[in-house]
C-alpha cells in the first residue's frame, strides 16, 4: 500500500460561529458547510480517521491556529445539502449524487497560544505552505508533515 501525501490539514472556521472552545465543548462536530470543490475534494479523497487538523480561526481580529483536531470519520455526505431551510441547501444535490461531503473532527487540544497568521507568514520555512502564499482562500487545506512540525516548535 502506497503512503498518501498528506495526512496533517488545516480547517478554517470563523471564531464567532464555531471556535477551538466550541469544539472543545462539544467533543465531536460535523464540518458542514464546505461548499468548495477543492475543499470537498481534500475532505472527500485525501482525509482520513486519525489524520491530525490544525484547528484555524479565521476572519476574526487575530486569525491565526488555535487548536488541534483529528479527523473522527471517514468522508459521508453533508446533510445539510439537502435541507432546504439551511443556507448550505443545495437544490442541484441529490442523496443519490450528493455533491458536498464532510467529516467528523474531534477535540485534542489548545494550543497554549493562538499562532497568528503574520507569524506564519514572517517564517521562510513556511513559504511554500498554502495557507500562507497570497489568493488562498481555502477553507480546508493539506499541510506538509515537515510544516506540520514546524508550527508545533513555534507554539
Amino acid at each position: 500500500m502506497s503512503e498518501r501525501p498528506y495526512s496533517h490539514w488545516l480547517m478554517k472556521s470563523e471564531p464567532d460561529t464555531f471556535s477551538i472552545d466550541d469544539l472543545r465543548q462539544r467533543k465531536r462536530e460535523p464540518w458542514d458547510g464546505v461548499r468548495n470543490y477543492q475543499a470537498r475534494n481534500f475532505m472527500r479523497d485525501g482525509m482520513r480517521k486519525g489524520d491530525k487538523v490544525f484547528f484555524y480561526h479565521s476572519n476574526c481580529a487575530e486569525p491565526g491556529i488555535a487548536g488541534i483536531a483529528e479527523v473522527a470519520s471517514e468522508a459521508y455526505p453533508d446533510p445539510s445539502q439537502f435541507d432546504p431551510k439551511s443556507k448550505y441547501f443545495d437544490s442541484a444535490s441529490s442523496r443519490d449524487k450528493p455533491r458536498w461531503m464532510l467529516v467528523d473532527v474531534k477535540y485534542v487540544r489548545k494550543l497554549k497560544r493562538v499562532i497568528t497568521l503574520d507569524e506564519l507568514k514572517n517564517q521562510p520555512a513556511l513559504a511554500d505552505m498554502a495557507l500562507v502564499r497570497k489568493g488562498n482562500r481555502l477553507s480546508v487545506m493539506p499541510v506538509d508533515a515537515q510544516d506540520w512540525n514546524f508550527i508545533l516548535a513555534l507554539e
